[in-house]
């Protein structure tokens, strides 16, 4: 048995469920909406029922004190300012991330892009590091790229989830198909567990619960939202309703009507 890796998994997971923040945009899109001061975020996450956060190594290693949730360290890149967004390069390394402290590695893949068989050499490569190290690695799989022409098609999705299973990911973010009947699919083909990313940010609290439900419905581990809760008007309340439906099987419904009430 991988003792390292489990500790690590409890360290990142609450009970086998996710309820994770990336907030690895900085280097993307620059200090947006919402994390201005990353670090303050941060610690008002711990109050929550958040199980861990994903990083950049710079922002490892300049926190003031460690937080207690679980730390993921990124180790892809691109920016919005250069001529190849899709094209996520490795900027840094499993033992330098284990070295800051950090519980798990995470990369981000587009399938369906030009550069694709970099990025899935760079995936294939970090997870033998990872194996080395009993490091948890999440696989960020997204369809993205010039090939790919409806992104949220099951069988697409499928595939792409699928392939971060089998590059040697031990948890697989994907996008949701729309509907939890097709999820259900993206979730019984992958050979490992399977979070959803938040994708773009949502007008309302309905969408953002309805979607964690059909997900955790089909058999999803968790969530990993970022603008959708960053940027949310009370991002204490989302977390307090996305971890009701997470950890405690609870309804849209029923966690909305406490939102509203809450505000009366």
């Amino acid at each position: 048995m991988a003792i390292g890796r489990y500790i690590r998994l409890s360290r990142i997971l609450k009970n086998g469920k996710m309820l994770c923040i990336p907030m690895d945009h900085g280097i993307t899109n620059g200090p947006i909406f919402g994390l201005e001061d990353i670090y303050e975020f941060i610690y008002k996450c711990e109050k929550s029922s958040v199980t861990s956060i994903i990083i950049n190594k710079g922002i490892i290693k300049s926190l003031p004190r460690p937080p207690n949730m679980g730390v993921i360290a990124h180790l892809s890149a691109s920016t919005s300012l250069g001529i190849s967004p899709n094209k996520k390069i490795q900027m840094g390394g499993v033992e330098d991330a284990i070295r800051l402290g950090a519980d798990g590695i995470s990369v981000h893949i587009n399938i369906g892009a030009k550069e694709e068989p970099d990025m899935l050499q760079k995936l294939g490569m970090i997870s033998d590091k990872c194996n080395e190290w009993n490091v948890p690695l999440v696989a960020m799989m997204y369809p993205r790229g010039e090939n790919i022409k409806d992104p949220y098609d099951v069988d697409i999705v499928s595939h792409v989830a699928r392939i971060g299973a089998e590059a040697g990911a031990d948890i697989v973010k994907t996008v949701y198909t729309g509907d939890k009947n097709s999820f259900k699919k993206v979730v019984r083909t992958c050979p490992v567990p399977v979070v959803i990313a938040g994708g773009p940010k949502t007008n309302t609290d309905e969408n953002i619960l309805e979607m964690c439900d059909g997900a955790m419905q089909a058999g999803a581990i968790g969530v990993t939202f970022g603008r959708n809760i960053f940027q949310h008007k009370n991002p204490p309340q989302i977390l307090n309703a996305l971890a009701r439906i997470i950890f405690n099987g609870e309804k849209p419904k029923e966690v909305l009507r406490n939102i509203v009430s809450s505000k009366k």
